[in-house]
Formats: structure tokens, C-alpha cells, sequence
């Protein structure tokens, strides 16, 4: 049998069994889309009941980046690059691909290379980062840079802080690398400009003057 409820004209207000009529229900689903329940715990009304919401709000974090203690706010979706670049104004790590496969961001955590648009800052708390901002110390270049400059490493120079750190880390792991060693190495950066023959004379220059 039809509900024939004078007050409900349109058969969009049928109620169910829980007294939420189908409109409202579309009403409350619109809203929970268009305004993200980010600053839990919330309450909705859904089917009759109360359903608590907890969004993924910000949470106090604690960083250790070129030995100095930075803390923040954060919500847990921000990545490591964006907490560098957008909370720290530490802004050498680039943003290219933010996709981890172009290397621009790359940075160190724990002695190791890391592409940091790819790792959630909450996962780097209490970790040791280095940034290509504390390779230069007292003024003077740090020798990979310095092998930059000689080399004429860079050109539109984007993708030269990350290709930087991570020729550090690989120095650093293979202080005597081959020609093949140090293209297998660097594989993990990208350079659109096509500067690889420049870089890999860099690492060659550092290895040599480090023998």
C-alpha cells in the first residue's frame, strides 16, 4: 500500500522504518561531502541515529631536521616535503613530480635517501632529517656542491638540491665507486634538462679527491 500522508507530497519524504525520510537522508550525505569532518569527533545524523565521525585532525609532532628541534601541527595526510617547504620554510627540496619517481625532493632521514613528497611527516617524527640547506657549513660549499659548480652540474638547476643529497648519500656508502656504480646509484633522480654527463663527472671529481 502507497503512503498516502497528505503532508508528504513528493515520494522523496517517504520515511523508512528509522523516521529519515529518503530526502533527508540526501540532505544529510550532501552535507557530510561538501563540508569534510576534519575536526573530530563530530556527530551526524544518519538512518535515525548519531554516528560519531572522527576526521583526521591535526596532532602535535615533534622533528629533528640538520640538528635542530622543529614542532608543529599537523594533520597526518601532510607529507614530510610539505611540512619542509610549508610549516618550516625549509624550501630546498622541490616539488616536481609529487609522486616519488623524479628525485627533486629527496632528503636524508636516517643516513638514508628518501623521497620526501612520498613519506607522511608524522612518520619522520623523532627521525634524523638533513636537508640540502645544512650541506653548506661556515659559508663554504660542501665538496658535492662544489663539484656542481666546477662541473657545470646544473642547468635550469630544479632538480639540483635533491640530485645533491643524494650524490651525498652515495658518496657516502661508495666513497670508490665505478662509472658504473654511480649511474646505477644515481638512478633513482631525474634530471629534464639532461645534465647527467656533468653530474656524474661531480661524484668522480668528489671520489677522486677523496681517495
Amino acid at each position: 500500500m502507497r503512503d498516502h500522508d497528505p503532508k508528504r507530497k513528493n515520494p522523496e519524504d517517504k520515511m523508512d522504518d528509522s523516521g529519515v525520510s529518503r530526502r533527508d537522508f540526501l540532505r544529510i550525505s550532501g552535507i557530510s561531502v561538501a563540508i569534510p569532518l576534519v575536526a573530530g569527533p563530530k556527530v551526524v545524523l544518519a538512518a535515525g541515529q548519531e554516528i560519531p565521525v572522527h576526521g583526521p585532525g591535526k596532532v602535535a609532532m615533534e622533528f629533528t631536521i640538520n640538528g635542530e628541534k622543529y614542532k608543529a601541527s599537523l594533520e597526518p595526510r601532510v607529507t614530510l616535503l610539505d611540512a619542509l617547504r610549508d610549516q618550516f620554510e625549509l624550501t630546498g627540496a622541490k616539488r616536481v613530480c609529487d609522486r616519488g619517481e623524479c628525485g627533486a625532493c629527496t632528503v636524508l632521514m636516517d643516513n638514508k635517501p628518501v623521497y620526501a613528497c612520498a613519506i607522511f611527516a608524522i612518520e619522520a617524527q623523532h627521525k634524523p632529517i638533513v636537508t640540502v640547506e645544512s650541506l653548506m657549513q661556515q659559508g663554504k660549499l660542501h665538496p658535492v656542491q662544489q663539484a656542481f659548480v666546477d662541473n657545470d652540474a646544473a642547468q635550469c638547476g630544479f632538480c639540483t638540491p635533491g640530485f645533491v643529497v643524494a650524490c651525498k648519500a652515495f658518496l657516502d656508502r661508495h666513497p670508490h665507486p665505478t662509472p658504473e656504480d654511480i649511474r646505477h646509484g644515481l638512478s633513482g633522480n631525474l634530471c629534464r634538462c639532461g645534465t647527467y654527463d656533468g653530474i656524474r663527472k661531480a661524484v668522480a671529481q668528489v671520489a677522486q679527491k677523496g681517495a
